[in-house]
């Protein structure tokens, strides 16, 4: 099992993207803009998207996957998300208004996108990959991801701030290790990180003492500008954990 970093940014510029993982070839974890650095052939690839939330910089480009891979594919494109976020993107965005309903499109039989329901907890094994959603804190309903080959567990936070039964649930995974979280705020702006609902270096160290398993922390969604104060901030408080901060295009292999 690979996962891919297609993106891995809290905003967009000439060298960054907004959140895209990679599993192997064939799934996407959530589709923000970095998904638009595959190849037209590596987009039909795709057969499954799985999405944290319904937040534009997670799901960007979701409805141009859509257009673009679903007349080359024999196949709807399956995308797995909570029913909040199905329902938020029915009614905002394949609503053929802001973009055509390619779950009706080109017909009813055959569209070219899938909508399936998650809950929390309940795992989808795909070709021996088990995905299992995992509890967060965000001001829409949203998940994080274990990604599991059964040899180890890729964790993606997606967006969160401090949130107890995420931290319990990963100290339930016996094969935990690499930790992908975001950390988009300094800690000085305790008001901005509490509104938005994510994470800044003192909360992620709460959550890391509690941590009873071994990781690779790899650092996420950190805000345009204040990339490497935000990581001195980690290493001065979580140093012990040696934080990485994530680049596009790297792999991480289980």
């Amino acid at each position: 099992m690979q996962v891919t970093i297609l993106g891995c940014s809290g905003g967009i510029a000439a060298d960054l993207r907004t959140t895209c993982l990679m599993l192997d070839t064939d799934i996407l974890i959530d589709v923000g803009t970095g998904a638009g650095d595959l190849t037209r052939n590596e987009m039909l690839q795709i057969e499954f998207v799985f999405l944290t939330h319904s937040h534009l910089d997670h799901i960007a480009l979701l409805p141009m996957l859509a257009n673009m891979a679903g007349p080359g594919r024999e196949e709807p494109l399956i995308v797995y998300a909570l029913p909040e976020t199905i329902a938020i993107l029915r009614e905002h965005v394949f609503n053929f208004h802001l973009w055509p309903d390619y779950t009706v499109l080109p017909s009813v039989k055959n569209p070219y996108l899938i909508f399936k329901k998650i809950k929390i907890g309940e795992t989808v094994e795909l070709g021996g990959r088990k995905i299992t959603p995992l509890p967060v804190l965000h001001p829409v309903p949203a998940v994080a991801y274990q990604l599991d080959n059964g040899k180890g567990s890729f964790v993606f936070s997606g967006d969160t701030s401090y949130h107890e039964p995420f931290w319990s649930a990963l100290n339930s995974i016996p094969n935990l290790r690499y930790l992908m979280i975001e950390t988009n705020y300094l800690d000085h702006d305790m008001q901005n990180s509490k509104a938005a609902g994510h994470m800044r270096p003192e909360l992620l160290a709460q959550g890391l003492k509690g941590l009873r398993s071994p990781i690779q922390l790899l650092i996420t969604h950190l805000e345009p500008g204040n990339e490497d104060s935000i990581m001195a901030e980690i290493e001065a408080i979580a140093g012990e954990f040696a934080p990485q901060r994530l680049t596009r295009g790297q792999v991480f292999a289980l």
